[in-house]
Formats: C-alpha cells, sequence, structure tokens
C-alpha cells in the first residue's frame, strides 16, 4: 500500500445569465493547501471573462482567497481550477484509545483569564450555521463517556453520525444551520460536518469545517464518468497529543489519500468555493463539474 499519492483536480463551474450581468464583485477560496500532508505542484485558475481587477490575500484561517470584480457587462462567468497535488498517507501510527481523555482537552481549551492562549480554542465556539445546543450535547454524550479518549469518541460519533442520518440532495440548502439539519436526519456532506462539529463544541471541543475534494473510484467493470467527482466538506477534531484528526462523517472514513484539503474555517460559511455579489443578471443556470484523478 503505497504511503503517497498524486492526484489532478479540474473544477469547472459556469454561470448562464439570463439577462447581462453590469458588474460584479467575487470571492473563490479555490486553491488547496500546501500543509505538512499535501503539497501543491501547481496551481492554476482561468476565469472568463477576464476581470477588470485581480488579488490574492490569506485569511485569517490561513486559506488563500482570491478576489476579482468586472466592470463590463458580461452575460456568463466560467471559472476553472487546475490543480497537481502530493498526499501523503496520515493515520497508519493514528492510536485512538492512547489520546488524552477528552474532558482533559475541553478543560484545556477552556478560556482562564490570564492562562496561555491555544489557537485551537476559536474553533470552541459557536459559529453562523453552527449553535452550541443542548440537545447537540445529548447526541453526542453516548460516545463519550467519562475518561473515553477523545479521538476514540470522535470516531464513534463519526460512525454513529454516518449511521443516523441520510444523505438526501434535496434535504436542506447552502445556508441550511447545523441545528435544522440535526433535527432533519438528512443532508449532504456540508450538513453531515456542521452537525459533528456541533455536537463536538457543545462538549468544549475544538472543531473546525474543511473544504475540499473527494477522489471516487467507480465499482470494477463500470467506466469513469468525466465530471462526476466532487467538491466535499468534512471536519477536524484537535487532539493535543497528534493534532487535528480529519474525520469524514458521510462516507465514515478518516480523510486521507482520496481527499484534497482545499480550506479550514469555522463553518461553510467561512469557505464557500465561489460567492460574490451581482448587479443584473436575472435567473442563472450553473454548471459544475470535478474530476479528481490519480497520475
Amino acid at each position: 500500500m503505497s504511503d503517497e499519492i498524486t492526484l489532478s483536480i479540474v473544477h469547472d463551474t459556469t454561470y448562464r445569465y439570463s439577462t447581462p450581468v453590469e458588474r460584479a464583485q467575487h470571492l473563490a477560496a479555490i486553491r488547496p493547501l500546501d500543509c505538512a500532508w499535501q503539497h501543491v505542484i501547481s496551481h492554476r485558475l482561468s476565469i472568463d471573462p477576464g476581470p477588470s481587477y485581480e488579488a490574492s490575500h490569506v485569511d485569517a484561517f490561513g486559506n488563500e482567497v482570491r478576489y476579482f470584480s468586472f466592470d463590463a457587462p458580461h452575460e456568463h462567468l466560467r471559472v476553472t481550477s487546475e490543480t497537481t497535488v502530493v498526499l501523503t498517507r496520515r493515520w497508519d501510527e493514528l492510536a485512538a484509545s492512547a489520546t488524552p481523555a477528552w474532558e482533559q482537552v475541553a478543560d484545556a481549551l477552556r478560556y482562564r483569564a490570564g492562562g496561555a492562549y491555544m489557537p485551537e480554542s476559536e474553533f470552541v465556539f459557536a459559529s453562523p450555521n453552527v449553535a452550541l445546543a443542548p440537545e447537540l450535547r445529548e447526541y453526542a454524550l453516548p460516545s463519550f463517556a467519562a475518561g473515553t479518549p477523545l479521538v476514540a469518541g470522535a470516531i464513534d460519533l463519526m460512525h454513529r453520525v454516518h449511521a443516523d442520518f441520510t444523505y438526501e440532495t434535496q434535504a436542506t440548502e447552502f445556508d441550511t444551520p447545523a441545528l435544522r439539519a440535526f433535527r432533519l436526519r438528512q443532508g449532504v456532506c456540508q450538513d453531515f460536518a456542521q452537525v459533528m462539529i456541533g455536537a463536538l463544541r457543545s462538549l468544549g471541543l475544538a472543531a473546525r469545517y474543511v473544504s475540499g475534494y473527494l477522489r471516487t473510484v467507480p465499482p470494477e467493470g463500470t467506466p469513469r464518468l468525466v465530471g462526476a467527482d466532487a467538491s466535499h466538506a468534512w471536519l477536524s477534531v484537535f487532539c493535543p497529543s497528534v493534532g487535528w484528526v480529519d474525520l469524514d462523517p458521510t462516507n465514515d472514513v478518516l480523510a486521507d489519500l482520496d481527499h484534497v484539503t482545499l480550506a479550514f474555517g469555522r463553518d461553510y460559511s467561512d469557505v464557500s468555493l465561489l460567492r460574490g455579489i451581482i448587479l443584473g443578471g436575472g435567473e442563472h443556470v450553473v454548471e459544475v463539474a470535478v474530476d479528481v484523478t490519480a497520475r
């Protein structure tokens, strides 16, 4: 089993407007991160039509965000991201049952006047899409009996979210709060991740949202469909002894060689891949195609 894989990702998004857009401003968080387990070999972002102004900055979470705007009318917008990354296997040495008790970690993350600052504590609090709710805490507690090792409890919670929730693309919207998805017991990867984030935070643990891509492998004998891969979402939980541990409750796995990391945030609202404000445009149709292939 290889400890490394090289993946190429093409993400193509096209908006077609029924009437011209007079002016527009957009943000794109679409360049994969360089980090300990992921090295970006190449990245190119193409924008059609060419923007009037374009710039990049690094946001508060360490993500590269591209800003671009249009001062001239246009009837379509096509954004194409082409990236090659090398991923390194992460979890072969993870001993979930040997990690600290969850209460110990939650206590260390709690604010104390004059205490040492832990940057991970930024991900303990409520965020725009994720409330700290008693019902989320009650849902989490069966996985976190007294003294349960943090990562073992988080993996058990991931198993339960995967089993208890139905993947349903029509059940939620892009801005559906975690608590609503929790009550529906339905949603997409974004909802699975945000529900689990809310459950962990409700225990005082640090959990962050991860946007990225998932490589899908068709069944044997079935042709691979071009554009059939997907943008994806999962979460990380912080454990002092091992760092951030990435969990994908939609697929009930630790995120590893099939998961390309794009950006980190408190929830989806921090790291939506492409967002903006337009003047005009009327109705619009959006077409998205993603290909993730091994090289």
